[in-house]
């Protein structure tokens, strides 16, 4: 068993004394609770997460799924404006994609033009409608996410990025 980060290498429960012994049992417990706390509301993120991309794509359009706001957003914002690059950048499969992309262009919220830099190729472009539509569902997401944050101190928000940035390595 490794020390834990507050222990000096080599302290760790193996080198303990049988008196020391059930303490490092305690604290072990203690530890996997409240990693099953973080779990719980990793959870409860991800599924708030999920509403509010819901939200959004119904913001969009009444028709459009997630994922294919998930899409849009990606080429609106010109992160990704290839299937290839969507793909890559939602870590999704093709046909996915390929359905999405279809469905914007029915929608009337996506076009397929030539590449301005390669004249062989095809880019996604968002049209102004799904410009407007994304900066109405993004505005309104900031507000709700601002009005959250809002509660909290600007050194708690700084601890809070601290530990994302962390838990994000």
């Amino acid at each position: 068993m490794s020390a834990s980060p507050d222990e000096p290498a080599g302290t760790g429960a193996s080198a303990a004394a049988p008196d020391d012994a059930g303490s490092s049992e305690v604290g072990s417990a203690e530890l996997d609770q409240a990693i099953s706390r973080v779990e719980h509301e990793l959870g409860r993120l991800f599924a708030r997460i999920r509403v509010s991309w819901r939200e959004a794509a119904t913001t969009v359009h009444p028709d459009l799924q997630p994922l294919g706001y998930q899409v849009l957003t990606s080429i609106a914002t010109g992160k990704a404006t290839s299937a290839g690059a969507i793909i890559e950048r939602l870590q999704t499969d093709k046909s996915a994609v390929s359905r999405q992309v279809r469905q914007l262009e029915e929608l009337g919220l996506v076009e397929s033009v030539r590449d301005p830099d390669d004249r062989r190729a095809r880019v996604l472009v968002a049209t102004d409608l799904a410009q407007e539509r994304v900066a109405l569902a993004r505005s309104r997401y900031e507000a709700r996410l601002g009005e959250r944050l809002r509660r909290w101190s600007a050194e708690d928000l700084d601890h809070f990025t601290e530990l994302l940035a962390a838990f994000g390595d």
